[in-house]
Parts: structure tokens; sequence; C-alpha cells
């Protein structure tokens, strides 16, 4: 599966942004799709992820609430919508997909085969 993470870019604090990661090669069936999120001189950190087959949605304390994450079926594609941007949650962002991930290990993310170039996110006060 190649994925293709785009929609990043400026905006100010208060602000939305929609994220897209579109997949090629391959769909999302019986994928597990993520967001990760990595601010310099930090760690990659989760973000959400959403289970294809069936939809399930997982959120990070510090975005529950704010974002949301979604699919499209028709697109192969798989959205972050983030409202109510803070300065923190300045990052680049990526995407990430495995066939087999289990609910232990879905934060995780050394266990995603599958990973997108990542998009810049900027948020300003």
């Amino acid at each position: 599966v190649q994925l293709q993470a785009s929609g990043g870019g400026a905006v100010q604090a208060g602000d939305s942004m929609r994220l897209s990661c579109a997949a090629s090669g391959r769909t999302f069936s019986r994928q597990t799709v993520a967001w990760f999120r990595q601010a310099p001189g930090k760690e990659r950190e989760f973000v959400s992820a959403i289970r294809w087959s069936g939809g399930r949605t997982y959120y990070a304390d510090s975005v529950k609430g704010r974002f949301t994450i979604s699919g499209d079926n028709t697109k192969n594609t798989v959205y972050l919508l983030m409202n109510n941007l803070r300065p923190e949650d300045t990052a680049i962002y990526y995407c990430a997909a495995d066939p087999s991930i289990i609910l232990s290990s879905i934060r995780l993310s050394q266990q995603y085969e599958y990973w997108g170039q990542g998009t810049q996110v900027t948020v300003s006060s």
C-alpha cells in the first residue's frame, strides 16, 4: 500500500484543517489506518486511528473532542478533521496503515507497516 498524505498548512489558533490520506496499490479494506504526529525535538505520537472494517475510532486524549477521523470507501481515503487547533498541534502529521494491528498496539507507531510521507501543520497563536 502506498499512502499519500496531504492537506497541511499554516493556520491560526482556533481554525480548522482537514488532512487526507489516500491509498494506492491496495485498498484500505481490513486495514487499520492511523495518524501520528511529530513535533520538533519530540517523539512521534499517536493521534487517531480507524478500523476500516466496522469503522471504530480511537483518539489520543489531547485531541479527543477536537479531531475526527473518518474514511471514504469510494475514494479509498482517510480524513482527519481538526477543529479548534492549538499551537501545540504544530507538527508533521503522518498517516500509517497495517492489516494486522491488534487493539493493544493501535497507538504504537512501530507496529504499522505502511507510512505516508508526512504533511506539515503549523498553528500560530
